[in-house]
C-alpha cells in the first residue's frame, strides 16, 4: 500500500466541506490523504518551494508554480458575488485611497491581484504603502486607525459591520462588471511528477468528494465547525454557500476563461510573470 499523499488546505469551511469525504476515506478508490491545515499564504509558499503533493493555493501564485504543479479542474473556489472587499472606517470613494496605506493579507494572493487591477482603474495616482497583515488582524487595524483601509477576504464579508467599518469597494463586483466572468479565488494543484493517470484520479476524487458533501451536508458539519476557528455556524453555512458551487465541481469553460483572464491582465500590469500557452492544460 502506497504512502498517503500529502495535502494542505485551509481550515476555512469551504475547504473542510469539500475535502471531508476524501480526507476521511469515504471516496471509493481514492488515495489516502495526510492532511495539513494552513492558511493560503502558507500554502502559496509551500507551492513555491515544491512542498506537498496536493495544495490549495491562490490562483495568483500559479505563474510561479505551474512547471512543477498541474491545476486540477475541480475542488477550488470561483464564484460570483464573492470577491474581496476594501474596507474603511468612514464611507468614501475610491479616489480617497490615493496615497493611502492599505493592509492586505498577502501580495501573492488573488485578492491582491484583483485589488491592484481595481486600483489601476479607479484610484488616480494609485494607493500608497501596502502592508501585509494576517487576515484576522486587518479589520482591527482599520478600526483602530493603524491603516487607512484594509483588503479582506472570506467570512469578513459577513462580519465587517461588527467592527463598525464601511465597504468602500467590492473587488469582485469590479471584476465581474469589467469582464463578465466569475471571480477566481483559490485553486487546487497537484505535483506533475505524480503522472497523468494519477492526476486524473485525484481530479475524480476531488469531484466525488464535492458531490458527496452536497449529497449529505450534515456528514461534514462536525469537521467543518471543529476547524472553523469559533465561527458562528450560520456564518460557516453562508461561507460554504458562497464559495462551493458549480465551479468547485468543474471549472468549465467560464472557469478557465476567468483564470486565464485574471493572470493575463495581471501579467500586462507587471504583477505576475506571463503564462505559457499550455500552462493551464490538464490531463
Amino acid at each position: 500500500m502506497s504512502d498517503p499523499l500529502k495535502i494542505a488546505y485551509s481550515p476555512c469551511p469551504n475547504d473542510t466541506f469539500v475535502f471531508h469525504a476524501w480526507a476521511h476515506g469515504k471516496v471509493p478508490g481514492a488515495p489516502a490523504l495526510d492532511v495539513t491545515f494552513a492558511d493560503i499564504d502558507i500554502t502559496n509558499g509551500m507551492a513555491e518551494r515544491g512542498e506537498g503533493d496536493i495544495l490549495k493555493v491562490s490562483y495568483a501564485v500559479l505563474p510561479w508554480v505551474l512547471e512543477e504543479y498541474a491545476l486540477l479542474p475541480c475542488g477550488g473556489a470561483l464564484g460570483r458575488g464573492c470577491g474581496p472587499l476594501v474596507l474603511t472606517r468612514e464611507p468614501g470613494e475610491a479616489k480617497d485611497l490615493a496615497g493611502r496605506t492599505v493592509a492586505v493579507p498577502s501580495e501573492r494572493s488573488t485578492a491582491y491581484l484583483l485589488f491592484r487591477l481595481w486600483a489601476a482603474d479607479e484610484v488616480p495616482g494609485g494607493v500608497g504603502e501596502v502592508k501585509v497583515l494576517p487576515f484576522d488582524e486587518i479589520m482591527p487595524a482599520v478600526r483602530d486607525g493603524r491603516v487607512d483601509a484594509g483588503l479582506v477576504i472570506h467570512e469578513a464579508r459577513f462580519t465587517y459591520r461588527n467592527y463598525g467599518l464601511s465597504c468602500l469597494a467590492d473587488m469582485g463586483e469590479h471584476w465581474e462588471r469589467t469582464t463578465g466572468l466569475p471571480i477566481p479565488l483559490g485553486a487546487i494543484i497537484a505535483k506533475r511528477s505524480l503522472g497523468a493517470e494519477r492526476l486524473r484520479e485525484l481530479a475524480a476524487a476531488a469531484r466525488t468528494s464535492v458531490r458527496m458533501a452536497w449529497d449529505d451536508t450534515e456528514a461534514s458539519r462536525a469537521y467543518v465547525l471543529e476547524h472553523a476557528q469559533e465561527m458562528d455556524p450560520a456564518v460557516a453555512d453562508q461561507h460554504i454557500g458562497l464559495y462551493v458551487n458549480e465551479f468547485t465541481a468543474d471549472l468549465g469553460e467560464d472557469g478557465y476563461a476567468a483564470v486565464r483572464g485574471l493572470l493575463t491582465r495581471a501579467a500586462a500590469e507587471g504583477l505576475v510573470p506571463p503564462l505559457g500557452r499550455d500552462a493551464l492544460h490538464f490531463g
